[in-house]
């Protein structure tokens, strides 16, 4: 028998089916996003002339004509994981691990509002080496878009896993660890302008995106991973 989900605070809607349904909703509009994050990366990175997908991160796919559709795409993810924030606060009634599932999506709307120079090659006519300085908008793109993001994921990460049972507990912390190095891994690949920079980005973003999908259909639809009260 399927679990009922646990409603409370955060301004919670009403206990009973109404109030399950929306907060099922705003969870699934998080996992919509960001499986729509994945493929826009994916098809996009491998469809761009000069775009190299090992080479180049993500965020470099804000440049360029088409660079609209990762600006998008990266607002979007954003977005909805503001929503998937709400549904998961109201499931698991937690407050912190709310706003700093909030504040990762804020921090992706940003990254996808201020795009970075273009510094590394991409698009073709760019330089291939660093400049002596670069615009706010892209310093702005790369702390809050990066480090202050995946911070706050890595804080989500460890304050729902004390909310979650058996299995789910351990994936979701086994997720911060391998998050938080593969967030210095790229940090530091990024800085030496490493080759591989773009394939240790993806391997970050593959880990916690498969976190945010898997966690959100279990707390939307199977509720398994936690016991309410």
């Amino acid at each position: 028998m399927m679990r009922r989900l646990r409603l409370s605070g955060l301004g919670a809607p009403s206990r009973g089916l109404r109030g399950e349904m929306v907060t099922e909703l705003f969870v699934l509009l998080g996992v919509g996003a960001a499986v729509t994050f994945l493929a826009v990366l994916l098809i996009e990175g491998a469809l761009r002339p000069g775009y190299r997908p090992m080479y180049h991160t993500g965020s470099e796919l804000e440049l360029g004509e088409r660079g609209w559709i990762q600006r998008a795409s990266f607002m979007l993810m954003g977005i909805g994981m503001i929503a998937y924030a709400v549904g998961v606060g109201w499931a698991m009634n937690t407050v912190t691990g709310a706003v700093l599932l909030a504040t990762f999506g804020f921090g992706l709307t940003v990254a996808g509002v201020f795009p970075p120079d273009p510094l590394r090659g991409y698009p073709p006519s760019a330089a291939t080496e660093g400049q002596a300085g670069v615009t706010w908008q892209h310093q702005i793109h790369h702390v809050v878009g990066g480090p202050v993001a995946f911070l706050a994921l890595l804080g989500a990460c460890l304050t729902l896993a004390g909310r979650l049972e058996g299995v789910w507990r351990l994936y979701t912390l086994l997720t911060g660890v391998a998050g938080l190095a593969l967030t210095i891994w790229t940090a530091l690949a990024y800085q030496k302008d490493a080759a591989k920079t773009g394939l240790i980005q993806r391997g970050l973003i593959l880990v916690y995106w498969l976190w945010i999908v898997l966690l959100g259909i279990d707390v939307a639809i199977v509720h398994s991973s936690f016991t309410p009260t």
